[in-house]
């Protein structure tokens, strides 16, 4: 059995990343790949995709680039299908791509609100189940779905992202109840307030970022390379028998008054 540093050594792995052009997404394809995965890089912009792409190439990693609409589910099977066929297994899926919107919950869109439930709930249904077939055939596989600090807490003017969150939670512990039994382990991450672009506007914000370093225990905006480690040990071996968990990554803001 794998002991020390081994439990956590992805060579020979391979792991897609859904929107994993910047932001939170591009850190985790960056760390996994320092872990020793081979990383597959996904969007919708081809040119912002290739930019991501070549960066890692530049630090010695190796790189795939799939371009699918992760919304559009026969777009994600015939891609995720494709990709095994001619390069090989996925063995760890990051279900990473995400939209925000933020108004009044009664001056919401319906539309915003469609797109929302569309781009953080179904492209998990998708491209997991898309991955998930194809692990549990091999009996073995790990998928980490990026979840939020608002899968269990609420804010003013995101009330529909903070159910998009939940469900991303509860999907989380579905997948884990239906598939640990063919060898997946099925978890997510829920990031606090990190400096990102979805988020650019908050940082720029002097009042919000006074407000959250003070409602946060320690006391600032996080840095997207602090969820590389949770990242790595959700798919690496340490966790082998870790299923349906979220794993608050947060600097304490859901455990304080």
């Amino acid at each position: 059995m794998a002991q020390g540093r081994e439990l956590f050594d992805l060579t020979g792995e391979c792991a897609l990343i859904t929107g994993s052009s910047q932001g939170i997404g591009f850190a985790l394809a960056r760390g996994l790949a320092q872990a020793g995965a081979t990383i597959v890089l996904n969007g919708r912009d081809q040119t912002k995709l290739a930019t991501a792409a070549n960066s890692l190439r530049g630090e010695g990693h190796t790189v795939s680039a799939l371009t699918f609409d992760a919304t559009d589910h026969a777009a994600v099977r015939k891609a995720i299908d494709g990709f095994e066929a001619e390069h090989g297994p996925i063995s760890i899926l990051v279900n990473n791509a995400g939209m925000q919107f933020r108004t009044e919950l009664q001056d919401f869109p319906a539309d915003k609100f469609a797109e929302l439930l569309n781009t953080n709930v179904a492209t998990v249904f998708n491209v997991g189940q898309a991955c998930a077939r194809h692990m549990i055939e091999r009996r073995r596989g790990k998928i980490i779905n990026i979840a939020s600090v608002q899968t269990s807490l609420a804010r003013p003017s995101i009330a529909p992202y903070t159910a998009t969150k939940g469900a991303v939670g509860n999907l989380t512990k579905g997948m884990a109840t239906d598939w640990a039994k063919y060898g997946l382990q099925c978890n997510a991450i829920a990031p606090g307030y990190f400096d990102t672009p979805l988020n650019a506007a908050l940082v720029a914000d002097p009042e919000f970022s006074a407000w959250l370093e003070k409602r946060t225990p320690a006391g600032r905006w996080g840095e997207v390379e602090e969820l590389v480690g949770a990242c790595v040990f959700l798919s690496s071996r340490a966790s082998s028998f870790v299923n349906g968990h979220t794993l608050y990554v947060d600097g304490g803001i859901t455990a304080s008054l």
